[in-house]
């Protein structure tokens, strides 16, 4: 791979010219052929002066690699090739360094590539600004916020497969460090009626496509949505697929966007509702219907759609379909109700249309910013980015309400632009010490006050008109333009005053025209007062607002009943107005650096330039009148430092160094030239050149004085060459015969080591078998003698030892052999132990009579390990429940007949699910302690015998009766209370609570209750007792027991006898003293 070329200035290698500044001659013709050279070589970027003019190759160019935005990084703005890196690093490093504010304004008409022009700008200031986990973070969701705000704010259009159908400016918000803290997005007028309406071969917003192309059969049937476009009407057509876009992948991408940025999935899939309902409500339609009165009124033809609509909002059928068809009208205390015409209610569906999918965008955008913002207090540095809407001129006076509010947009841009563009130079030429003179230039200011002034301005006659009572129409509109800017330079209409337009046929009736500073503008008059009032029926708002979902709630606060607001809402063209103000305050308060785009042909087509195209572009961009004011004093300036660097080889004096200033070098430079005094000037940092010839002129005698250099240099390196070789052959033959007498000598001496070394070794080896022999000889002397002496000594030993041995032999071989026996026990022991069930009673037989203790305690030392060991395996619930079930067989074993039948039963307390079920939500919400046991149980009325289904619950502290359909509580008894609990001994599962005498529970007196689970809830109960009382409640097993009810007592006996429902307990009351329980 070739080395890439270092270049130190703009002025190397220039194809054409790189900045217009320095274009000579300058006119139209040579203007535009300068930007078609540069075109032709791939050059899209050109300067005038800060200003980068960019023309959009539509095609993939490989020059925003990471290896460029190196290249230009802390570069100076002239020392490479133009290019939006250079202008994003100049205004990133004065925000830094100089502590500057900056801003970035991109205009330029639709398809002109404003929208990847921010992107690269902000992609530029991600990639060279600081590093970490934090400020990775901010980064990415600035950046990701792009996908989301595109997805919803652009669409297709005859000009642009990408078209910002909104003005969007960004301020990205720095730390002193220059590292990205956040960012605030703000929005300009979003095209909403292109929601209801698309021109033919354009497109709606590209999420509904996204949606219906990417989403998941599953997630399209939650939004009620099919996958053919051809099912809605507010879809076009003729191009609902675009080439080259994949929709399904970048509805993918914005999802995932959404979820960088911050979006919660509850949010999401608000946000995809809405954009569902919205594009349902354009398949309701109406048919006309006639009342008894004789008034029209209007019908759904097919509620299916508006039923569906409803689901996905939440909204009452009947309220929506209702506000489809009436209008109210409020006045002071008075109320009007009107039915709506087809035409009416066609008009009210898509204004609801419009308004739903524009505020939705306007709640993304602030959503957003809520992710982006800045999370810290500290001082701010911020630079702006401004994607707007170019002028717009369409043919066939197909312009509208929209184009002329972004015409006027752009004139207020070329104001400021002009106005700070003029500063900057004065402020420059003032810091330099050079003589300003005044700059002749057209002032728009006299079209921007046709449009804004507040007492004849266009929008204001507009609001008067939209605000005045009585009939109001678009033409009442032209009229009252005809009359009060009829004397207006740049105002022509046919059915003005004015005499000169009245016989000129190409300026219709129905229209007035503006000379805006690109042109003259053609507007047709026709929606002007519809689209400037928005108007949006109350009956609908009130009706979003009554929705259960969340966001379209929040969509429609005006709808709140409570909040009703009688005043007039502002017009679409005097909040435009207050938001342009707002903008253009902002923008005067920072230091603008400017991008202006291009498009190059209609076509969307790489390698055309259009030249008349392009030629109208740079009229009402106004490109020449701002070269013209950059060249109005001096066409060049550049400081002393780069400009001796550049050009010293043209003066002996400063060439190869000059030791003294830089200002010094450059006037000895210029006088040795000879170049006129008028030519140039110094500043106090900068030399300032009037002429782009003189600067030319530098520019070819450096060229010619690179050649001589290069020359001298060539010869210069030849020499040396020849002398380096030389001297190189000189040194490697001295190095060699060296090197090899080195070789002879190590040879030799080599040859007489070895020679010694061989006679060494036999000496040593002699000297070492000798040595070898003599101490083997050595060594079986000493092992002879040592042997001799063992047995010696063992001799004497057995001597001494032999009657002794005779005396202790027969207790010797007795222990001997009981150890012999314990040892075969133990290992016999050892394989025959049973299984490690508590329960296996199994245990190897004695077999001998003489360990009967030790076989014994043995077997009653491993049953214990082996409980322990079983033990050791339960979990904490498993203990609870074995000690509950240990404490059930003292209180029950032997006692109760119901008690074996629960043994195998687990307790689980719960059998009721009270949280999980929403019937028993109010229960839950009345107990706020948590349940031991939640159980339906009959209980007896005193009265006759029946039962009672109800819900019984025991807490903590509590013993609750609840009715089992409501919920309702009907009895609650504390613990303590409670004093006994009374049951029979037979199967069956009656039980009485006892309660304290003279206790506020104790009033309807004591409760009679059946229970399928009798023995688990008596044990939970005695075990709560105990743990919150520290007492024992008595529980009472007896088949006749004594009740109180109220100021009775009754006997309750237990019997035996045959029931008619087969096992089922029946309970009947004899008389007042006594109650009957049959048990089977």
């Amino acid at each position: 791979m070739a080395k890439m070329e270092v270049k130190t200035s703009l002025l190397d290698d220039m194809i054409g010219v790189g900045d217009m500044v320095l274009l000579e001659p300058l006119n139209e013709d040579s203007f535009i052929n300068n930007l078609k050279k540069r075109f032709d070589h791939n050059e899209v970027y050109t300067y005038i002066g800060s200003v980068v003019i960019s023309i959009n190759p539509y095609r993939s160019l490989p020059i925003y690699t990471p290896e460029k935005v190196e290249e230009y990084r802390n570069r100076n703005f002239y020392e490479l090739s133009p290019h939006i890196f250079a202008l994003s690093d100049e205004a990133y490093r004065s925000l830094r360094d100089q502590d500057k504010d900056q801003c970035i304004l991109i205009t330029g008409e639709s398809g002109a590539g404003k929208t990847e022009a921010s992107k690269l700008v902000m992609s530029y200031v991600a990639a060279v600004c600081g590093k970490g986990a934090e400020v990775n973070q901010v980064k990415e969701q600035l950046l990701q916020s792009n996908p989301v705000l595109e997805a919803f704010g652009n669409a297709k259009t005859v000009r642009n497969d990408n078209s910002s159908r909104f003005g969007k400016y960004m301020d990205i918000e720095f730390d002193f460090k220059g590292d990205p803290l956040g960012g605030v997005i703000s929005n300009y007028l979003l095209e909403k009626s292109r929601v209801v309406k698309q021109p033919r071969g354009e497109r709606n917003f590209h999420i509904f496509y996204q949606i219906l192309s990417g989403a998941s059969e599953e997630f399209l049937c939650k939004l009620k949505l099919e996958r053919d476009f051809s099912r809605y009407n507010y879809l076009g057509l003729d191009s609902a697929r675009v080439n080259g876009v994949d929709d399904a992948s970048n509805f993918r991408t914005v999802r995932n966007a959404m979820q960088i940025v911050g979006f919660m999935d509850h949010e999401t899939q608000s946000v995809f509702e809405v954009v569902a309902a919205v594009l349902k409500l354009g398949n309701i339609e109406f048919k006309p219907e006639s009342r008894a009165n004789g008034l029209d009124e209007s019908k759904i033809k097919d509620k299916n759609e508006l039923k569906e609509i409803c689901e996905l909002t939440g909204i009452d059928q009947s309220v929506l379909e209702r506000a489809f068809s009436f209008r109210t009208v409020e006045a002071k205390q008075e109320k009007v109700s009107t039915t709506l015409n087809v035409a009416q209610a066609y008009y009210a569906r898509d204004a609801l249309a419009k308004n739903l999918y524009s505020r939705l965008f306007s709640w993304l955008v602030t959503r957003i910013n809520e992710s982006i913002k800045a999370q810290t207090k500290v001082r701010k540095k911020v630079m702006g980015v401004l994607d707007i809407y170019g002028f717009e001129i369409f043919e066939n006076a197909d312009n509208s309400f929209e184009q002329f509010i972004i015409n006027y947009c752009n004139e207020k841009l070329q104001q400021i632009f002009i106005e700070l563009t003029l500063k900057e130079e004065q402020e420059e030429y003032i810091r330099e010490g050079i003589e300003w003179t005044h700059i002749e230039y057209f002032n728009n200011a006299i079209i921007c006050d046709l449009i804004e002034n507040n007492q004849t301005g266009i929008l204001a006659m507009l609001d008067e008109e939209c605000l005045r009572p009585g009939t109001v129409t678009d033409e009442t509109f032209l009229e009252k333009l005809n009359q009060v800017c009829a004397t207006h330079q740049h105002f022509e209409s046919r059915m003005s005053k004015c005499s000169r337009f009245l016989n000129d046929t190409s300026l219709p009736h129905s229209c007035f025209r503006i000379q805006h500073y690109a042109g003259k503008v053609m507007y047709q008059v026709e929606g002007f007062v519809d689209k400037n009032n928005d108007l949006l029926y109350r009956d609908l708002s009130q009706a979003m607002w009554k929705a259960n979902h969340s966001l379209i709630k929040a969509l429609f606060p005006e709808g709140n009943p409570a909040k009703i607001n009688l005043k007039r809402p502002p017009t679409a063209g005097s909040q435009f107005k207050a938001s342009v103000a707002t903008l253009m305050k902002n923008l005067q308060t920072k230091n603008p650096n400017y991008i202006r785009c291009i498009k190059p042909n209609d076509k969307k087509a790489a390698h055309i330039f259009n030249e008349a195209l392009v030629c109208h572009q740079i009229r009402y961009l106004g490109l020449l009148e701002n070269v013209r004011v950059r060249r109005a004093g001096y066409a060049f300036r550049q400081p002393y430092e780069p400009c001796l660097e550049r050009y010293k080889m043209l003066c002996k004096q400063t060439w190869p160094h000059w030791r003294g200033p830089a200002r010094a070098g450059v006037e000895v430079l210029f006088n040795e030239l000879g170049i006129p005094e008028e030519e140039f000037s110094f500043g106090r940092s900068k030399i300032f050149i009037r002429n782009p010839r003189t600067l030319f002129k530098l520019e070819d005698l450096r060229k010619q004085r690179l050649e001589d250099l290069a020359t001298l240099i060539e010869k210069i390196y030849r020499g040396w060459k020849c002398r380096t070789r030389f001297l190189l052959m000189k040194k490697c033959q001295v190095v060699i015969a060296s090197w090899y007498r080195r070789y002879s000598q190590q040879k030799k001496y080599q040859k007489i080591k070895s020679s010694a070394i061989t006679v060494q070794s036999y000496i040593r080896g002699w000297k070492a078998r000798k040595l070898l022999r003599e101490l083997k000889h050595l060594k079986r002397c000493n092992e002879a003698a040592t042997v001799i002496a063992a047995y010696w000594h063992g001799t004497q030993v057995r001597r001494e030892y032999r009657k002794f041995f005779r005396a202790n032999a027969g207790r010797k071989i007795y222990e001997f052999t009981l150890q012999r026996l314990m040892q075969k026990y133990f290992l016999e022991m050892k394989n025959k132990m049973p299984s490690l069930s508590p329960i296996d009673k199994n245990w190897p037989a004695r077999p001998y009579l003489f360990l009967d203790s030790t076989h014994k305690e043995l077997k009653r030392i491993f049953h214990l390990w082996r409980c322990k060991k079983y033990r050791d395996q339960f979990t904490d619930q498993q203990k609870l429940i074995y000690e509950e079930k240990l404490e059930a067989s003292e209180l029950f074993k032997d006692k109760k007949a119901l008690y074996p039948a629960s043994v195998g039963q687990p307790f689980q307390g719960a059998y009721l699910e009270i949280s999980e079920n929403p019937k028993y939500k109010k229960l839950k919400d009345a107990v706020d302690e948590k349940i031991i046991i939640a159980e339906v149980v009959n209980k007896i009325n005193r009265a006759n015998g029946k039962a009672a289904s109800r819900i019984f619950l025991l807490t903590k502290n509590n013993v609750l009766l609840a009715d089992q359909k409501s919920g309702t509580i009907k009895s609650e008894v504390p613990l303590g209370d409670v004093t006994k609990v009374s049951m029979s001994s037979q199967n069956d599962g009656f039980f009485a609570v006892h309660l304290k005498e003279g206790s506020e529970a104790a009033s309807k007196g004591d409760f009679l209750l059946s229970s399928d689970h009798l023995i688990e809830m008596a044990t939970k109960l005695y075990r709560t007792t105990l743990s919150q009382t520290k007492q024992k409640l008595n529980i009472e097993i007896s088949d006749e027991f004594l009740v109180q009810f109220k100021q009775d007592k009754v006997c309750v006996k237990f019997i035996q006898g045959s029931q008619k429902n087969g096992n089922i307990p029946t309970c009947k009351r004899k008389n007042n003293r006594l109650l009957e329980v049959a048990v089977p």
